[in-house]
């Protein structure tokens, strides 16, 4: 059991949680929830020890072991993968090291009294099957087993992340707090990650997501880091929503009641106040006053949903792209060959396939960013194509206010319509005259979305869009995205946003690609099992 005791963390004058007493109970998974900024990952490093709380005590028994998602990708660069995932148990992993010391010396009484010791901690913390477990860890979040023995230099970011996740995972720990676990994983590894955390883990888990659909199938309960404090409820990411809000109505209806009670009560007051008669009946209104006062919340909440409407300035053709014969190698490495496929007017494409396979390679090839070596990609009548990059904070270049980025792109626009834009996208205030260099993932996101929603495309390409954005986001995007009149092309590890878009899937695989039309619940339940292998 992980206890808070009047906990309190703030960033400068900004009171992210305020003394907050509660507890995180043996067995049960906690999704923690929130806005950009309110705390989540904050309380996760003060629970861990990482940081230092403002007031207040973290109470966590010495026997209970904490594992936590390591945010360094580069900590491990000249370690084998599977050493990296074996030093998550740190005992084990001195022991074995200190074995290998042992056994390079000449054999002595004493060398064998400490070998015997040692295979006693090796036997004790299950060491004989530790390179098959940590192998099958790696395997399940997508690293082949034939890159085990390679160094960690040799991944790209998002797989070093997966080994770190492995580590975590093999470490044993009775507590889990893992921060962002699903980013940089394709649905496959995600949905393997879903599988273990329920049905292998049986500790008390922590976790930051803004996948909806991740929350869904992990949660047991969720912590939601909003009004200053952390309020639990009971049941996943979808039950927790209908609580809150079912309970925010409660609080405002009962604040209304309260105001109105307030005002019959002071006009009672300044009728009668001076009243000689009625002096002791005023004052007791007064304090009735200021104790109705006293019970209505005024802490704000600290959600924002931006306001996202993509329109069009003028419908394309049909045929919105025709694909035949796609070639694209980089070096030896051959990603598409003979890749052949159409996109038609109003679709929404989802383009989906495990991490490495060619899905931000054949985005880039769409908007001409890559040229193809063979084949041809033709857009059709009156398409205007509108591109957001994964790497979108690099796309914002430096030296730019977020107002002034955004107004070069349409510089017939007038001022109120650019400021417009951006404060549905909650660039309120002075943050529309934050430099581009110094926005957060998320106002960068929000930045490049701001720009699809001014230049009107009638197609957007997408790469990972939910990407730093919060759930509130996600779900704004989500919703604009439906209800769009134009076409969508997109690839997104988030299950709930594909799920819920996608008209048509092409499933790329290294069995080559499946163009299925229908929605990804429906390919899943058609081909998931032949998908998942390839």
């Amino acid at each position: 059991m992980i206890t808070l005791d009047k906990l309190t963390k703030r960033f400068g004058p900004k009171i992210l949680f305020e003394n907050v007493s509660m507890r995180f109970d043996p067995g049960k998974r906690y999704s923690l929830v929130g806005a950009n900024g309110a705390g989540k990952s904050t309380l996760l490093k003060v629970i861990s020890g990482e940081q230092e709380s403002d007031q207040g005590a973290v109470e966590i028994p010495k026997k209970l072991k904490i594992g936590v998602l390591k945010q360094d990708h580069f900590a491990y660069e000249n370690r084998r993968i599977l050493d990296s995932v074996l030093m998550g148990n740190q005992t084990l992993w001195n022991a074995m090291q200190e074995k290998e010391r042992l056994l390079e010396l000449e054999m002595t009484d004493e060398i064998g009294m400490q070998l015997a010791e040692l295979e006693g901690v090796v036997g004790e913390e299950d060491g004989y099957t530790a390179e098959s477990r940590a192998a099958a860890l790696l395997e399940g979040l997508g690293i082949d087993t034939s890159r085990h023995l390679d160094e960690m230099s040799s991944l790209a970011g998002g797989y070093k992340l997966r080994v770190l996740i492995a580590q975590t995972l093999f470490a044993g720990a009775d507590v889990l707090l893992l921060d962002e676990p699903t980013n940089h994983l394709d649905l496959d590894s995600i949905r393997w990650l879903e599988n273990y955390l329920v049905d292998e883990f049986t500790g008390t888990l922590l976790v930051v997501s803004h996948d909806r659909h991740f929350m869904n199938a992990i949660a047991t309960h969720v912590a939601d880091v909003d009004y200053q404090t952390v309020t639990v409820y009971t049941g996943d990411y979808d039950d927790f929503v209908e609580q809150k809000t079912t309970g925010r109505r409660q609080v405002e209806a009962d604040a209304s009641q309260k105001k109105k009670k307030i005002s019959e009560l002071k006009d009672f007051v300044a009728r009668f106040g001076a009243s000689a008669s009625r002096s002791s009946q005023a004052q007791s209104r007064v304090k009735e006053i200021e104790k109705l006062q006293d019970g209505i919340q005024t802490r704000r909440s600290s959600v924002v949903r931006p306001f996202i409407k993509f329109e069009i300035d003028k419908a394309s053709g049909r045929d919105v792209m025709r694909v035949e014969g796609l070639k694209k190698a980089f070096g030896e490495k051959v990603i598409f060959d003979g890749l052949s496929f159409n996109i038609d007017r109003g679709d929404k494409l989802a383009i989906i396939g495990p991490s490495g396979i060619g899905k931000s390679t054949l985005l880039k090839l769409l908007v001409g960013e890559y040229a193809p070596d063979a084949g041809t990609l033709i857009w059709g009548h009156e398409t205007n194509v509108g591109y957001f990059a994964q790497d979108h904070h690099e796309s914002l270049e430096s030296g730019f206010r977020a107002y002034e980025w955004l107004y070069r792109f349409d510089p017939t626009a007038q001022v109120e319509q650019v400021r417009g834009v951006l404060g549905r996208l909650l660039f309120t205030g002075d943050a529309g005259l934050k430099m581009t260099e110094n926005l957060s993932g998320g106002e960068a996101a929000r930045l490049v979305l701001a720009k699809l929603i001014l230049l009107k495309n009638n197609v957007v390409v997408l790469d990972e869009p939910t990407n730093h954005l919060d759930v509130e986001s996600i779900d704004a995007l989500l919703q604009a995205l439906i209800e769009f009149k134009g076409t969508v092309v997109c690839t997104s590890h988030d299950r709930h946003f594909v799920g819920k878009l996608a008209t048509r899937i092409l499933a790329l695989s290294s069995k080559g690609p499946r163009l299925f039309n229908g929605s990804y619940d429906d390919f899943l339940e058609r081909h998931g099992a032949e998908h998942a292998e390839g």
